[in-house]
């Protein structure tokens, strides 16, 4: 096989792989593969009508962002939603709002404000769209920016970390609103944004926490209800 040809067939591969990986992670997220659903290499090859080469490596991909576990047995399923620490988990995600936002109203460069705009357009094109998946990224997108202009490196990896173990909570709490996500939430970020603007430390700081607090609320709720129903059922 001559240099080329191997490239060729990389990419390929490389394109398989995206594939998988990007239909698989929507999927979960979505819900549509829910939490313990097992994931069978064999049949996904099927489904794709591709070897099982790129369906393994897009696996691999999947497991680095905890959305798959392997378990003892060499089996793989889509991994649960760790309930038992969901209160550390909220503790640890509102303080992540608070203090990059805080960093990001003292700290940031006029060309931060550029990128967040433009993820907070993005974001309200999502909402007004009501596609829930394209609300999770964009949102986590903008809070990543945020946190990028208060450059603090260890804060925004470890608000990223935070953000990508939540993103199917984020799916549940789009759900229980229908998708239909108030404007409200359009306009805190608006408000969060401006209080970065103005340098107003003190502002961002509280916008950013109550921001915060509400989603946790919601999911919260939303879990309590669900832990009753499966009570009564």
């Amino acid at each position: 096989m001559d240099h080329e040809t191997s490239l060729r067939n990389e990419r390929k591969r490389g394109s398989g792989v995206k594939v998988v990986y990007d239909i698989l992670r929507d999927e979960i997220l979505d819900l549509e593969l829910p939490p313990g659903s097992p994931i069978d290499e064999v049949q996904l090859s099927e489904r794709f009508g591709m070897s099982r080469t790129p369906i393994r490596e897009a696996l691999v991909r999947l497991a680095g962002e905890g959305l798959i576990d392997t378990l003892p047995n060499r089996s793989t399923m889509v991994s649960q939603i760790d309930f038992l620490n969901m209160h550390s988990y909220f503790d640890a995600l509102v303080l992540m709002y608070r203090v990059t936002t805080q960093l990001a109203a003292k700290y940031h460069r006029p060309e931060d404000l550029e990128a967040v705009r433009a993820l907070q357009a993005e974001f309200a094109n999502a909402v007004e769209a009501q596609d829930a998946l394209a609300m999770i990224s964009t949102n986590a997108a903008l809070h990543l920016a945020i946190a990028e202009a208060g450059r603090n490196p260890y804060f925004t990896s470890l608000f990223s970390r935070l953000l990508n173990e939540g993103r199917r909570l984020l799916r549940l709490y789009y759900q229980s609103y229908n998708d239909r996500l108030p404007r409200r939430f359009v306009e805190e970020h608006d408000e969060i944004i401006a209080a970065i603007e103005a340098r107003n430390t003190e502002l961002a700081e509280r916008l950013a926490r109550e921001h915060a607090e509400q989603i946790v609320s919601q999911i919260q709720k939303l879990l309590m209800r669900e832990e009753r129903l499966d009570v009564s059922l």
